[in-house]
């Protein structure tokens, strides 16, 4: 399972979206690594799929994603129980890696 952290410098929430990615994959017994990817250009967003920072992508799907949702440089937030935030909860976050292989390699 490939886990990766996209993210820019200009929007502080990708440190609590490490933080509890870190914190879900430990929940489901998964020892796959956190890959930081910093996007810099509107041309990275564009060919990463960036829909603002913090995104995280699993086995390069982003589970949070809205249909339809755009692209490029800027700061996201996600729907949680308690309304909006910086970054998905941690049970989000297991839930997106509910069901995957997590034996698996990261690809």
């Amino acid at each position: 399972m490939k886990v990766q952290l996209l993210y820019f410098d200009g929007c502080p929430g990708w440190q609590v979206a490490e933080a509890r990615l870190r914190e879900a994959l430990a929940t489901v017994g998964s020892a796959a690594a956190v890959e930081r990817v910093r996007v810099e250009t509107p041309e990275a967003a564009e060919a990463l799929r960036f829909h603002g920072s913090p995104s995280v992508l699993i086995d390069g799907e982003d589970p949070f994603a809205p249909v339809g949702a755009t692209v490029g440089l800027a700061c996201r937030l996600y729907r949680t129980p308690d309304g909006a935030d910086s970054a998905p909860t941690v049970a989000q976050l297991v839930e997106a890696l509910a069901g995957r292989d997590l034996s698996s390699p990261a690809r």
